[in-house]
């Protein structure tokens, strides 16, 4: 899938796949390098990869709004 990021305009880079297996296990890469898994299947991987980002999001959501204390 070749789509902008959010905030991103122009033409859109090259981007490797985050799926990979190794033996019958699918994993994913993040943009931190680090990997995860191992999970059963593709479809297994993709629901981890999508609540990965949520959390993520959550947290810099929270990192953002939270004051910061002396």
């Amino acid at each position: 899938m070749n789509i902008n990021r959010n905030g991103e305009s122009g033409s859109t880079p090259f981007r490797s796949g985050r799926f990979f297996t190794i033996d019958t296990n699918w994993y994913f890469s993040t943009r931190e390098a680090m990997d995860q898994g191992p999970y059963r299947s593709r479809e297994d991987a993709e629901y981890a990869l999508r609540k990965y980002i949520e959390n993520c999001q959550r947290v810099e959501k929270n990192w953002k709004t939270t004051p910061l204390s002396h």
